[in-house]
């Protein structure tokens, strides 16, 4: 069997590249190796494979993921085994088992490796696939997820410039921004829908109120960026990838509008004191 046993086996380290399929060939397998996302999603478009090894952090942490998710779009009898060297990341890998067949702790032993390919080839089924969730249904579902990670990440910034909005006004205008960021990717429009231009236009006279400065407004817009990010690469298993590059420019857009009508807003109650 393991003669007839093709494995894609991706990561980022050359040695590894090198020395990991030497071995798995040694046992008889068949593998076709990429050392980044790209080369592993064209192989995988381009023939068929029984088994998928990849790292977890593939050039960037969690790249591994993308990988899994394109074999399980593409080929969903594929087995797909994780390598990652970093246990203490072993809780968030819990809760995407059920994405995956397993995942080993590097540097795993050879026998160890080749004994899960064979254990999980014997016990083979094809992935449930779930329904495909789009950025604005992502967001969505995670409005409070990702308010919190605003808020955790603009603390820092807050307490610097010893301004202290309540709790309450924090959280309800983080998970204002983040609701009315999924309605308008949602609508697919480039410019700002009315009420998000009033959002913007008010939460800069706010901000002016509580003391904010305009570099710090740029600041809050980036933090809300990448806690939009974060809240995206834990769903990446979930999300319509074909979608999702359209939908994250989108996303850069309305920020950046945003922004603009914030900061202008901003300036203009500054010029009236």
């Amino acid at each position: 069997m393991a003669q007839q046993v093709r494995v894609l086996f991706v990561d980022d380290e050359p040695a590894i590249r090198m020395s990991l399929p030497a071995i798995l060939r040694m046992h008889g397998f068949e593998v076709i190796s990429a050392g980044d996302v790209g080369e592993a999603v064209q192989a995988i478009a381009s023939r068929p494979f029984d088994v998928l090894i990849s790292d977890l952090n593939i050039g960037s942490p969690g790249d591994g993921f993308t990988v899994v998710s394109a074999m399980r779009r593409t080929q969903p009898n594929c087995v797909t085994l994780i390598l990652t060297g970093y246990p203490a990341f072993e809780t968030a890998l819990q809760a995407i088992r059920s994405q995956v067949d397993d995942y080993l702790i590097k540097p795993a032993g050879v026998q160890e490796l080749v004994a899960a390919i064979e254990d999980k080839l014997r016990n083979r089924r094809p992935h449930q696939l779930e329904q495909l969730k789009r950025l604005p249904q992502i967001l969505h579902e995670n409005v409070v997820t990702v308010a919190n990670q605003i808020l955790h990440s603009e603390l820092h910034v807050l307490q610097l410039a010893r301004i202290h909005p309540t709790p309450e006004e924090s959280r309800e205008a983080a998970e204002q921004f983040v609701r009315a960021l999924a309605l308008q990717i949602e609508s697919s429009r480039e410019e700002l829908m009315p009420e998000m231009l009033e959002l913007a236009r008010r939460h800069g006279q706010t901000r002016f109120h509580q003391g904010y400065s305009a570099p710090m407004l740029v600041e809050e817009v980036r933090l809300i960026g990448a806690a939009v990010l974060i809240c995206v690469h834990q769903n990446l298993l979930a999300a319509d990838l074909s979608q999702l590059l359209p939908e994250m420019k989108l996303l850069s857009n309305a920020l950046l509008a945003m922004l603009r009508e914030a900061i202008n807003a901003h300036e203009s109650v500054v010029r009236a004191a």
